[in-house]
């Protein structure tokens, strides 16, 4: 692969195992030597947090600083003062970067591939509501016609290779 990154989502509700399926594909990826990055959207309300206590960034932000970023031991963290990062800002840093793939956990409604995750039967709702889904992962047997591959999230080899598969023919 060129280093134009391929961008693929993996969404579900809170606990569906979003988190555990990245994990596992950014395994597969580097073990065949490819770079991955990733982004999370912390969406359940609140800061994400580091720390408690406040550190050299945090005054910099507080006394007015646009965009602060603190650099240590191969961690980045940017924040942005008057505003939430825009995805779109976010993925345009990351293109700088020499990855080959950028995993997005979470921004349910952006219309980039995806893979669903489905752990009940509520959130089966999830594919009428979403865009561009590409494949299903799901913790239940699906009976409901669709146009996209649905894998049993236990077989999560196969969803890797066929993720793999369907992304190096898309570049």
């Amino acid at each position: 692969m060129d280093r134009n990154p391929q961008i693929f989502q993996i969404v579900g509700y809170q606990n569906s195992g979003k988190t555990t399926v990245i994990q596992e594909i950014i395994r597969y990826w580097t073990e065949h030597n490819l770079s991955v990055g990733t982004i999370k959207h912390h969406g359940h309300g609140g800061t994400p947090s580091t720390t408690n206590r406040l550190k050299d960034s945090d005054k910099h932000r507080i006394a007015g600083s646009m965009i602060t970023a603190v650099e240590g031991k191969g961690e980045l963290l940017l924040q942005n003062k008057d505003r939430k990062w825009a995805l779109q800002d976010i993925l345009k840093i990351y293109e700088l970067l020499p990855i080959d793939l950028i995993l997005i956990e979470g921004y349910k409604y952006e219309s980039y591939p995806k893979a669903v995750i489905i752990r009940n039967k509520e959130d089966i709702k999830l594919l009428d509501k979403l865009n561009n889904i590409s494949a299903v992962l799901t913790w239940i047997p699906l009976t409901i016609r669709h146009s996209y591959p649905v894998f049993p999230i236990t077989e999560y080899k196969i969803f890797h290779e066929w993720l793999f598969e369907n992304l190096s023919k898309n570049e």
